[in-house]
């Protein structure tokens, strides 16, 4: 029986970019821990939004416990943290200074390059979940089990939708509008986006636009697996779709230099 010749090859090639992919995920994600500000939207401001949420009473209505209806929140804020806010602005000043353009042409690819972003978002996301999750179930959170494995599938998910968004704005703006646009919208999306209170929350003008948000759907989503077990098929759609379409135009649109 012949053996081919080609298969060691190609699982050679297969494992050399699995490889670089892995290296430089972990480049980015010592990068994102490494830096100040980053740590402070990705974690202190998280942190003192449960704080905040808990002991303000503002959500006393959404759960029996404030910390129930907190916690999601504040788990979805995470996402935005580090998947739009966090890497749209590294990503936006790498693009400033060449560093995109020079290793687009390394043999990590521009490919490479887009899978270690999303291997460091996933990374600090894995930290994130293990911190925030862990100080919330110290102050009393106890999450649905049925809800928690719908949970992990919305993180992800969500993850991708903003990571999309985030190379979106950071691929085609100047990188002092990406740092403008990506903290605005973080700070929009907190207070009025059906992220750290439901979507039925906001002003009745703004009701149907924040309903197809992206940040409501993974908010509200998450409140709902993780507070009684239950599962939003149409807050995943609308995530699905939101990660479609940023990842076609961030594809279409993105400027490496």
């Amino acid at each position: 029986m012949p053996i081919s010749t080609q298969s060691a090859p190609v699982a050679s090639n297969a494992h050399g970019t699995l490889k670089r992919i892995m290296l430089q995920g972990r480049y980015e994600t010592l990068a994102m821990l490494g830096n100040g500000e980053q740590l402070i939207v990705a974690a202190v401001l998280p942190l003192l939004a449960l704080i905040g949420l808990v002991f303000t009473g503002l959500l006393d209505d959404v759960a029996e416990s404030p910390i129930d209806a907190a916690a999601p929140g504040v788990l979805a804020l995470c996402v935005i943290s580090t998947a739009f806010t966090g890497q749209g602005i590294a990503t936006g000043f790498d693009r400033r200074y060449g560093v995109l353009r020079f290793l687009s042409t390394t043999p990590l690819g521009r490919a490479g390059l887009i899978y270690g972003k999303v291997v460091a978002v996933l990374t600090v996301l894995v930290l994130q979940v293990i911190v925030i999750g862990g100080i919330s179930l110290l102050m009393g959170w106890r999450p649905a089990v049925a809800g928690i494995p719908a949970g992990i599938a919305l993180l992800v998910l969500g993850a991708a939708a903003f990571t999309a968004l985030g190379l979106l704005v950071a691929g085609t703006v100047r990188p002092e509008a990406t740092l403008a646009i990506t903290n605005l919208a973080w700070v929009l999306l907190a207070a009025v986006g059906g992220i750290l209170f439901p979507s039925n929350r906001a002003p009745d003008y703004l009701q149907p636009f924040v309903d197809l948000l992206p940040s409501a759907a993974l908010g509200d989503s998450l409140r709902s697996a993780l507070i009684s077990g239950s599962t939003s098929v149409s807050g995943i759609l609308i995530l699905l779709a939101w990660t479609i379409i940023a990842g076609f135009a961030a594809t279409r649109w993105f400027k490496w230099n």
